[in-house]
């Protein structure tokens, strides 16, 4: 090394080859100042070239492009930078990360937080190079941008209580309900919110002579100018239309003999022409049939009234007329438009659609109750008579809650649907709303809580009834 040194630097001031220079060199291999001089030199241009690389991989770490994902806000964000390019690089603060609400791990190299708010800030990432006195100190600039929850676009406006037909923008209830308990919560949807404008949708639930009990759910057409109205009508008025101890007595009893001569039919046979099983069914049918039809005529006589178009209070329905006998709970459902009913037996755990939806072959349009068309000879298809044993739960739904959660018809008999829907309901979603139905106090705000999930596309009004 020293000899090669020798060289190099005699070359470097130009002295040439001459009679005496080899035998020089020779000698200087020898010396003790000039090998420790060359040691030192050698040493120095290792540390310049060490500096060097330091400042080299600074400058390149300053150029990397290193992108950060975007946050939320109100929603957890975490991000680790992936130093593996640059192994000198070490990142000691990141300064205006504060602002986002964030904070960031030397150790673990890691930023984490729940950003409160939207933003674009620039973020200043102090970072050191190498090590001891040699280190060196440099800041990189990294945008960052914070996105707006989307539900923080949507404008939450309170409707005009002073404006005609006025409602609540939300309604909830839970208390006993035959044996079990009930639920049910309505939440008007963002786009009605957005806007100032009305909650559509409604419920009523009542107790009823002779141990019956029922609830009723509509969805008030968007499109109607008044259905607001229509779906309260329609519900308070079916509702109230079976306080009638003389008329649930003549049901009781044709529930009774309709379920005693259907399970005196050898299975597999054809109903006789006189068939009692059948007889009674058409006179249960027929007495709901007078409440639905009583209902079309309050209704046409309430738009006469009030000198609005019947369309105006365009409304779907669906209810559950229930009571427990001595053999189980027969349940009674009508339904006209896309709201579901849908009972979960017990063990084994069954799912099974309790009324016809107006979608599928019937997917011109969603019918109303309000509608002249829907009373003709198929109307009875729309009633349901079911007894069951028992049940786990017993649920009525918008067309608010059924879109987003489950689709389409076919998910509605689905058992992995209805778990999926019951594990969401448990608190598996990603704003970690439960509703427990161990504990009955405060469930329905629970309801009501959970119904104002995220669903993008979806934000009708929601109303969800569950009997439990």
């Amino acid at each position: 090394m020293v000899e090669l040194f020798l060289k190099q630097l005699l070359a470097e001031f130009n002295i040439a080859a001459g009679k005496f220079q080899d035998s020089i060199v020779a000698r200087l291999l020898h010396n003790a100042k000039i090998n420790e001089l060359t040691k030192s030199i050698a040493a120095a241009k290792n540390k310049a070239i060490s500096i060097f690389h330091m400042y080299k991989e600074t400058e390149e770490f300053k150029d990397a492009q290193i992108v950060l994902p975007n946050a939320v806000s109100r929603k957890h964000y975490e991000y680790r930078f992936d130093l593996f390019r640059f192994s000198n690089i070490c990142i000691k603060e990141i300064r205006n990360l504060d602002k986002a609400g964030l904070s960031f791990d030397a150790a673990s190299a890691k930023i984490s937080g729940t950003p409160a708010s939207a933003l674009s800030v620039d973020l200043q990432v102090t970072f050191t190079c190498g090590q001891g006195e040699d280190q060196v100190e440099d800041i990189k600039i990294i945008p960052f941008i914070v996105n707006a929850d989307p539900k923080d676009l949507w404008l939450n406006k309170p409707s005009n209580k002073n404006e005609l037909y006025a409602k609540a923008d939300s309604d909830k209830y839970a208390g006993s309900f035959l044996d079990k308990r009930i639920a049910v919560a309505s939440q008007r949807g963002r786009s009605h919110a957005h806007e100032g404008a009305f909650r559509d949708d409604h419920f009523y639930v009542c107790k009823l002579p002779l141990g019956w009990e029922i609830i009723a759910v509509a969805d008030g057409a968007g499109s109607a100018k008044f259905s607001r109205q229509g779906s309260k009508i329609a519900t308070t008025f079916i509702a109230e239309s079976f306080h009638d101890e003389a008329l649930l007595t003549e049901l009781s009893d044709h529930c009774t003999d309709y379920f005693t001569a259907a399970g005196s039919n050898a299975p597999g046979t054809a109903p006789a022409a006189e068939d009692p099983a059948l007889k009674h069914k058409s006179s249960i049918i027929n007495i709901l049939y007078k409440s639905v039809r009583n209902l079309h005529a309050k209704l046409t006589t309430f738009a006469q009234q009030e000198a609005i178009q019947l369309k105006d209070l365009n409304t779907t329905l669906i209810f559950a007329l229930i009571r427990k006998f001595d053999d189980g709970y027969t349940v009674l459902t009508f339904g006209v438009g896309d709201c579901p009913v849908n009972v979960i037996t017990g063990n084994p755990a069954e799912v099974k659609l309790l009324n016809q939806m107006d979608i599928g072959e019937f997917g011109g349009g969603t019918r109303f109750v309000t509608m002249p068309e829907i009373f003709t000879n198929d109307i009875a298809s729309r009633f349901a008579i079911n007894r069951f044993e028992d049940f786990s739960r017993l649920v009525l739904m918008t067309d608010g809650v059924y879109d987003p959660k489950f689709v389409t018809e076919n998910k509605l008999e689905d058992k992995t649907a209805w778990d999926a829907f019951f594990a969401d309901l448990d608190g598996q979603n990603e704003d970690n709303a439960r509703v427990d139905f161990l504990q009955n106090n405060g469930i329905e705000d629970q309801l009501l809580s959970w119904l104002n999930f995220w669903s993008k596309g979806n934000h009708d009004d929601r109303t969800l009834a569950i009997i439990y």
